[in-house]
């Protein structure tokens, strides 16, 4: 009987490594320095200069100089507080009703548009197609006080409720709270849907079988399937609203008042017009920390890092 030999293949620890080539190792590092460089020249450096101009003291006609003065820090919160607050208040009001009322859209055009879905998806963006301005000075002529949509809210009794909240004034809404938070709600609000949308669409359609298979009722498939595997689209949403939302002005200039003011009026104006640049500086880094303080927490109270 004749035996056939099987040469033994050597242990994997004694097989050569080949290392790819030098360059071809270099090649991913090459594609990002594009995008590094755009991030040192158009976010680090600025933030740099910012954080040196924070300390500085000094005028605009003597000139200023890095003195490492942090008491600004101290005056500028102390003296702005109402102003952060409010702008907190105004950025999260309009993040949920944004998540009121993106998600039931993003929902229909997900599961329901068929044919249609492109053609929602259009009319989402399609207020991206006219300027932040323009959007926002049209929502003057609908808040106007001889209106359609303010008439129908004293019809209805709307504004006695928002007044005695004190978001309105008797039966005026521009120049009140109310007209903030509709305009940040309208301009932010493709930013919460289309997030919503993506993770939505993503969902597996045989989860939904299979939950109808087990009896699940709407509500429960909704509750136990829909909702927790759109929760990437929920954190993304809600931060792409809040953040660029809590340091808005346009909004506030446009439709608000004096008592309506945000931070980032307040920005604003020690910029452009007292020529503050220390406190100016000062106030835009209380703002980041606050609103990074408030992003970090709600990430892990969300308990999703998956985001779309």
């Amino acid at each position: 009987m004749s035996a056939t030999l099987v040469k033994e293949a050597p242990p994997a620890e004694d097989l050569p490594v080949r290392k790819p080539p030098t360059r071809k190792r270099l090649v991913p590092y090459w594609l990002l320095l594009p995008g590094i460089v755009w991030l040192l020249v158009f976010f680090a450096l600025p933030l740099v200069y910012q954080a040196s101009t924070s300390v500085q003291t000094g005028s605009l006609e003597a000139g200023f100089e890095v003195t490492w003065h942090f008491p600004t820090y101290w005056a500028a919160l102390q003296e702005y507080w109402p102003q952060f607050v409010r702008s907190l208040l105004y950025a999260g009001t309009a993040t949920v009703l944004c998540l009121l009322l993106g998600y039931p859209l993003a929902y229909l055009i997900a599961f329901r548009a068929g044919r249609w879905r492109n053609l929602l998806l259009v009319l989402v963006i399609a207020p991206f197609f006219t300027s932040f301005l323009i959007r926002t000075l049209a929502w003057k002529t609908i808040l106007a006080d001889d209106s359609v949509v303010v008439g129908a809210l004293n019809a209805l009794h709307v504004l006695d409720v928002t007044s005695w909240l004190g978001w309105t004034e008797g039966d005026r809404v521009l120049a009140t709270p109310m007209a903030v938070v509709c305009g940040l709600t309208y301009n932010f609000l493709p930013f919460m849907i289309l997030p919503l949308y993506t993770s939505l669409e993503r969902i597996d359609g045989r989860l939904h079988e299979a939950a109808r298979d087990l009896y699940a009722s709407p509500a429960t498939t909704f509750r136990k399937v829909t909702f927790p595997l759109s929760m990437p689209g929920v954190v993304s949403g809600t931060l792409l609203t809040f953040i660029p939302a809590s340091g808005d002005y346009v909004n506030s200039e446009l439709l608000g008042s004096t008592d309506t003011k945000m931070v980032g009026n307040v920005i604003q104006s020690q910029f452009l017009r007292v020529l503050d640049y220390p406190t100016a500086a000062a106030l835009s880094f209380i703002l980041m920390a606050i609103v990074l303080v408030v992003v970090t927490v709600y990430i892990r109270r969300a308990g999703t890092e998956d985001l779309v």
